[in-house]
């Protein structure tokens, strides 16, 4: 993700993840906000997954951004909500380097509005979704994606947000 340019950059430690959050200049107007979203998120979902000891870098951009690398990396020329990128397991490397995740705010605002849901409950959902995927969690299968949506709701409750998948 270095050929994005970014706003701001903070280094978060929490609960052994040091979280790189870099807020990209079109993002500027929820970084505060966003970054402390995505920080508590990530720590509940640690927290009940591990702990794990590593780091973990975030991106928080918008739709032309997320777009870029959804046509990069997945070959799909859309924006999404949230896309994870696993790093290679590399044990000699210390602290291990679990992987990046980029959240589009445009988008997550967007679905946030249209399921009547408050903004900071979807882009936690978005942050330990992507998250899990960090860890190898998929939805590949229908077996696969409800013991991940099982964690995920779990995750939330922690941090007091609703079922996401609830009707």
């Amino acid at each position: 993700m270095s050929e994005l340019r970014v706003e701001e950059e903070a280094v978060v430690e929490i609960a052994g993840i040091a979280l790189d959050i870099a807020i990209a200049p079109a993002a500027a107007s929820v970084a505060l906000q966003t970054r402390d979203i995505v920080a508590r998120a990530i720590r509940a979902a640690n927290e009940t997954t591990g702990p794990l000891k590593g780091t973990v870098s975030v991106l928080i951009e918008d739709d032309a951004g997320i777009r870029a690398l959804n046509r990069r990396w997945r070959g799909a020329d859309k924006p999404t909500n949230v896309l994870s990128f696993p790093a290679a397991a590399a044990p000699s490397i210390v602290p291990r380097h679990l992987g990046d995740i980029a959240i589009s705010y445009e988008t997550a605002m967007r679905e946030a509005e249209a399921e009547g849901r408050p903004f900071d409950h979807h882009v936690a959902h978005l942050a330990v979704h992507g998250f899990l995927h960090l860890l190898g969690y998929d939805h590949q299968s229908d077996a696969a994606a409800e013991a991940m949506e099982a964690l995920e709701r779990k995750i939330l409750a922690r941090l007091g947000i609703p079922d996401p998948y609830g009707t």
